[in-house]
């Protein structure tokens, strides 16, 4: 981002060029973690390459649990500015998590699904995986709220 331009710019300029790295690259925690865009995937979809920084247990080697919690956050989040009429990134209201097996230290993807839409409220579904959507390490559900 330059430092003439506002994120609501940076919003509107991967909107019209379909580039969400426009965004995550402007976002440090985003940066972080190393998320990306599955360029791949047919409908939106964030990839957190596997990399040995997001690893919370060596042993096994398995993903820290904040490590996918975070990405599931930011990637539901992301989902919203690209889906959305917003041009700020939405306040996260709520955040339940439920870790089903193990992330290891693999690529993983998230997919998001807006479930209800208020004036101000958003319900989502939020699932992480590494080897199939039909095996999920991850299930989320967030609500947001959405700013003027």
């Amino acid at each position: 981002m330059s430092q003439q331009g506002t994120f609501a710019d940076l919003v509107r300029e991967a909107r019209a060029s379909g580039q969400v790295n426009l965004i995550t690259d402007a976002i440090p925690y985003a940066k972080l973690l190393g998320m990306t865009v599955d360029q791949s995937a047919k409908t939106l979809c964030f990839l957190l390459p596997a990399s040995p920084g997001n690893v919370g247990n060596p042993t096994l080697p398995a993903l820290h649990g904040g490590a996918i919690g975070g990405f599931m956050e930011m990637s539901a989040a992301l989902h919203l500015l690209m889906a959305m009429d917003t041009l700020k990134l939405p306040k996260i209201v709520d955040f339940s998590i439920d870790y089903i097996r193990a992330g290891k230290l693999r690529d993983t993807r998230v997919s998001c699904e807006i479930v209800r839409q208020g004036r101000k409220l958003v319900n989502m579904g939020v699932a992480a995986w590494q080897e199939s959507p039909e095996e999920p390490i991850a299930r989320a559900r967030a609500h947001f709220l959405l700013t003027d």
